[in-house]
């Protein structure tokens, strides 16, 4: 029996079987392969390695854990997870590998606008976050898709980045609030139907119906997130409005031994997940050392 299995290989849980690794508990790490940021090809916004491939990253990490004895990587996904007497279960095909502790790293899935073209250009062109991807867009002309209140909170964020900023309203009128929000901060509105999105040399194509297609360096867009493994659900875990795994500040779950980090949790006092490779670096330290003082009490 492992003191711990880690389910995902990203940031969280490359630094939980780090930590835990350090203080010598036998860890099993469990990665399917599959990563939020898979299309992404520089990683921002992360001191050191600002710019730098994230599958680098994730290659530098193996390397670091290489060195601790007690850690065992293996590049397949779970199945299934299930509570046991003495701890947890974890179904990897047709064998069973058990731990005393479990933690969770298995991030979140983005469903993309419905648009053709958008799915092509994620994550190079077109991205979610301001913070990881605004500064690359500076001086360009910068789309935001979409007429809700997230068009205009993010028009508020990128104001002194992005050269131009225009929202696409994609056929849909926006609310008067978000109306006046956009002309506060001089933020033109298309009000056509996107058609279509083309990645061109310098950025991105837009196709409008019944218009002129308009050109910009890059695009934002607001993306709905679930869990990408069934995990949560399996161990009844509580779950926010967000839809990710509540967990408290040290990363503890609504069931002992579980512990979460990166996308797929937060605290109740965040109404949402804050995406970032920093943030899911320093969630996967919190929670695996709270697990090793949790696995060190029980004796």
């Amino acid at each position: 029996m492992f003191d711990t299995i880690v389910i995902g290989g990203g940031p969280a849980g490359l630094q939980a079987a780090l930590t835990l690794g350090r203080m010598h508990r036998s860890v099993l790490l469990l990665d399917s392969g599959h990563y939020r940021n898979g299309t992404v090809e520089h990683m921002q916004n992360f001191i050191t390695h600002d710019g730098r491939d994230p599958a680098d990253l994730r290659l530098l990490a193996r390397k670091d854990i290489a060195a601790y004895a007690t850690v065992e990587i293996r590049d397949t996904a779970a199945d299934a997870v299930r509570q046991v007497e003495d701890g947890f279960e974890v179904v990897l095909g047709d064998e069973t590998v058990s731990s005393r502790t479990i933690v969770l790293a298995t991030g979140v899935r983005d469903t993309l606008p419905d648009v053709r073209g958008v799915a092509e250009a994620w994550g190079r062109e077109i991205a979610s976050c301001p913070f990881c991807h605004g500064h690359e867009l500076a001086q360009e002309r910068v789309a935001l898709l979409g007429a809700g209140a997230q068009s205009a909170h993010l028009a508020a964020l990128l104001a002194g980045v992005g050269g131009e900023l225009v929202v696409l309203a994609d056929g849909v009128v926006p609310e008067p609030e978000v109306t006046d929000a956009l002309a506060q901060l001089g933020v033109a509105v298309r009000p056509e139907k996107v058609e279509q999105v083309d990645r061109v040399e310098g950025g991105l194509r837009v196709r409008l119906v019944d218009a002129e297609p308009l050109e910009v360096g890059g695009m934002f867009v607001e993306t709905q997130i679930a869990q990408s493994a069934p995990f949560a659900e399996q161990l009844g875990l509580a779950l926010l409005p967000s839809g990710c795994v509540e967990i408290d500040v040290t990363g503890r779950t609504s069931l002992p031994g579980v512990f979460a980090a990166g996308d797929l949790a937060h605290t109740s006092a965040l109404p949402g997940p804050m995406p970032s490779v920093a943030g899911a670096i320093s969630a996967g330290l919190v929670a695996a050392a709270m697990c090793h003082m949790d696995l060190a009490h029980r004796g």
